[in-house]
């Protein structure tokens, strides 16, 4: 079987000791791993701003994958390096197919601070900016290898949006906001963009958000208030009209990222579950990568693997049947992989200088 590769953000500024975050002087890099058979291998790594704040959804690749985006919602503070800031930067990456050659950095976009998740259309002609501490969605027009600001929706100063990802015609999208509990429906005509009268209500702080492949369902991560309560994810109907919140699960303390695979009908979670607090801390525990599939409109428990610290993304293999998950308080990656339906551990390991922060399929 041909190798995979993926596309793996690591922030170098972000760390805990025993729960605490501590500002660490590692650089901030990008790196192209290769999957082949259950070995993971770094194939070109360079230097560039990322944030680990946010939802681990900060890289888009456009289709073709000669072009990905990536942005940095925080930053070193340039007058005091142990303490971290708000960032609004979006940086254009070119990427070589053929994996010759190494990524780089062509171009960079300020959109608006807090930048954090990112979206590309089907059609490769419009990105989407979900600015976090600004309330804002920043509109980028794609056009022959050129990216350009095009506009900018205003949600709220106190909005908080935190993922931004389209339908797959394109002609809408959804935002999700942790600071006001909502998910906004965007609607979309060229590079024109405004929210829907509608918006929809799936839990206390949304946060993580994918849509499915054929674009019938959307997942969302629920943060909850972070104190030590179960937290929830929710199923979105997207083929209804309007679409509406169909179901909300318990899954566990602070779900991440949130992932469909390609089969459409599998769903990944990252759940912190604890694994970010202090030891002592009667809410400590240990991270879990969680598999839930769609049956009948509603999700049901598939299979999870226990393991790591404070979780942040994960990706799907080509096939569905390896995953990739971030371990961020490691600083590595974790491998797992289907066996008889349910998701095993490899022991497959790769590690970093920084806290990986988001990760994509590639090709």
């Amino acid at each position: 079987m041909a190798p995979t590769y993926f596309l793996s953000l690591q922030d170098g500024r972000a760390g805990l000791a025993d729960g605490a975050p501590v500002v660490r002087g590692a650089a901030d890099s990008l790196a192209v791993v290769e999957l082949a058979g259950d070995r993971l291998r770094v194939v070109h790594q360079l230097s560039m701003p990322v944030s680990l704040v946010g939802p681990p959804s900060s890289i888009a690749i456009a289709p073709g994958g000669r072009m990905a985006l990536v942005t940095a919602s925080t930053r070193r503070d340039p007058n005091d390096a142990t303490r971290v800031v708000p960032f609004d930067l979006v940086s254009v990456l070119a990427l070589d197919p053929a994996n010759n050659a190494a990524p780089r950095v062509v171009a960079s976009l300020h959109t608006g601070a807090g930048a954090a998740g990112v979206s590309i259309n089907r059609a490769g002609t419009l990105a989407l900016v979900a600015n976090r501490v600004e309330g804002t969605v920043s509109v980028l027009a794609l056009e022959g290898g050129q990216v350009r600001l095009a506009g900018k929706v205003t949600l709220g100063e106190k909005s908080g949006p935190s993922h931004v990802a389209f339908m797959p015609d394109g002609r809408r999208a959804l935002v999700t906001r942790d600071g006001d509990h909502r998910v906004t429906v965007l609607a979309i005509d060229g590079t024109q963009v405004r929210p829907e009268t509608r918006d929809l209500v799936a839990g206390q702080r949304p946060y993580g958000l994918d849509v499915s492949p054929d674009g019938a369902w959307a997942a969302v991560t629920n943060l909850g208030g972070g104190q030590g309560d179960a937290d929830t994810i929710s199923l979105i109907d997207l083929r209804a009209q309007p679409p509406r919140v169909v179901d909300t699960v318990s899954v566990g303390q602070t779900p991440e990222g949130v992932f469909f695979a390609p089969d459409g009908q599998s769903i990944g979670v990252n759940v912190i579950d604890g694994s970010n607090k202090p030891a002592a801390s009667p809410f400590f525990g240990t991270g879990r990568f969680r598999q839930f599939r769609i049956a009948e409109g509603r999700l049901q428990p598939v299979s999870e693997v226990r393991g790591g610290q404070w979780l942040q993304g994960a990706a799907y293999s080509t096939d569905g049947r390896s995953v990739v998950v971030q371990d961020a308080a490691n600083r590595q990656l974790r491998l797992y992989r289907s066996e008889g339906g349910a998701l095993a551990d490899t022991g497959e390991r790769l590690g970093f200088d920084g806290a990986p922060c988001a990760v994509v399929l590639w090709r």
